[in-house]
């Protein structure tokens, strides 16, 4: 069987060719670290690790990237608010987005870059749009860089949209353009903006635009040419358009496919920040369940938008009810815990028709039906056979409870302490990485925030390590 997926350049159903065979390289739009998580984010990972998944069961190795956006004029501006240095911000988001997609069986990607560790290569990006006559130093004074939009003819392609028909952004900076659909690929330091985010760069101080940020991102760790790039519906435009042009007018190939998924809603509107309808993960994890959460996210197909609600959600724990059910059963007749097992063919076909998840469930449903039924008639061997399919589309869909992303989570009132280790180790490990680079700054951000949970971080010859303060 061969994958198809649904191209949003082509917007077309189109079988899937990988550039090097038994191999495929994902660029996945990661987060913007400014406020905490919602489940709008999380869906597109929860996506996005399906697929991968799916990949994987089906022979391919896969590296996956998803990179994290620490520096951006929205983070700078919620920490000038809230008077929270604006690294300090990023860090302790950035953990908290971590914890969140981890409480819902999300597996870490191969690689996760953050944009202010690797300014040499958008410079470098930068430099050769300058040269290549796509990009061009504002004559203002400001220091600002922008791709010139009119050089590249097939600007629009991605979002199937025409130059003529563009409007400007009313709210972006239209300082030093000269058009206003340009966008910026270096913004020049301004009056008031702190000394920690300017970095030095031929055009002056400053720091990248955000679309930069994710081209020069994707060619640092997968080249100038690699398979699949996605993210939310909402990154169409402008950002992978822009990523698009960019990157193929500096002459890199850039993403044979693109794949986005779409919105989560509330009352039929796109869950944002900016609306303030929103749902927090981890309240929704605390109520139904890491898995069933997963499973109300992955359920649908991935290009349906998702209405979310109490009943939803309670819906999706009471179908795992069933399943884990079954499992148990199965275990309890058979003696010991079903292994994977073969794939069903219809759960394949439907998997490979464009992540046609609620038919592939529909499949596991079927089968755990049939094992209840060979149970009553203690037909073992089926209920081996029947157990065995739904371990294996478990695997697929990341619900296997026996499986090691799940053997930290826990319910309320359990032993949470391997959790905390885990979370606090990430953020030791990211104050290390500050360490090691001179960032005292940075370090000592991290080192204050968990002392200000009530946690003693105390350095020592074989690393820091971390106790709990108790009255």
């Amino acid at each position: 069987m061969t994958f198809h997926l649904y191209d949003s350049a082509t917007r077309t159903k189109t079988e899937f060719r990988p550039l090097t065979e038994g191999k495929v390289s994902i660029y996945a739009c990661g987060p913007t670290v400014q406020k905490a998580p919602h489940l709008g984010h999380v869906r597109k990972e929860v996506n996005f690790d399906v697929l991968r998944r799916w990949l994987e069961a089906s022979g391919y190795e896969v590296t996956f990237v998803a990179n994290v956006t620490d520096i951006d004029d929205k983070i700078l501006q919620i920490a000038d608010e809230t008077g929270e240095p604006w690294w300090a911000l990023a860090y302790r988001v950035e953990g908290e987005f971590h914890a969140a997609v981890a409480a819902l069986g999300v597996r870490p990607a191969t690689y996760q870059p953050r944009a202010t560790g690797h300014i040499p290569e958008m410079i470098a990006l930068i430099g050769e749009l300058v040269d290549a006559g796509h990009a061009y130093a504002a004559d203002d004074g400001s220091g600002d860089v922008y791709f010139d939009v009119a050089s590249w003819p097939t600007y629009g392609e991605l979002s199937g949209q025409k130059v003529a028909d563009m409007v400007a952004d009313e709210e972006a900076d239209a300082r030093g353009k000269r058009d206003p659909r340009d966008f910026a690929l270096w913004k020049g330091t301004k009056p008031g903006e702190p000394a920690t985010a300017s970095w030095d760069s031929p055009w002056g101080p400053g720091r990248p635009g955000w679309h930069i940020e994710c081209s020069a991102m994707a060619g640092k760790y997968l080249g100038d040419a690699f398979d699949l790039h996605g993210g939310g519906i909402d990154l169409r435009f402008p950002h992978h358009e822009n990523e698009l042009a960019q990157s193929r007018a500096a002459g890199r190939p850039f993403a044979s496919y693109w794949m986005h998924n779409a919105w989560v809603t509330m009352a039929g509107e796109k869950m944002s920040k900016s609306l303030g309808n929103t749902a927090d993960v981890f309240d929704a994890v605390a109520r139904h369940g890491g898995r069933a959460v997963r499973l109300y996210l992955a359920g649908p197909h991935y290009r349906s938008a998702i209405e979310l609600s109490d009943d939803s959600l309670a819906e999706a724990e009471a179908q795992l009810d069933r399943i884990d059910s079954f499992v148990a059963r199965a275990t309890e007749a058979l003696g010991r815990r079903p292994l994977a097992g073969a794939l069903p063919d219809a759960f394949a076909r439907a998997m490979d028709d464009d992540l046609a998840t609620p038919a592939a469930l529909a499949v596991l449903f079927t089968t755990v039906k049939e094992g209840n039924a060979a149970l009553g008639r203690r037909e073992l061997e089926a209920v081996s056979d029947a157990a065995g399919a739904v371990v294996a589309m478990l695997g697929v869909f990341g619900l296997d409870a026996d499986a090691p992303e799940w053997a930290a989570s826990a319910p309320v009132g359990a032993d949470l302490t391997p959790v905390v280790d885990g979370l606090v180790s990430t953020l030791l490990a990211q104050r290390a990485e500050a360490r090691a680079r001179k960032d005292w700054a940075a370090a000592d951000a991290i080192r204050d925030a968990l002392s200000a949970t009530g946690l003693t971080i105390t350095d020592t010859a074989d690393g820091a390590r971390w106790s709990l303060e108790r009255n």
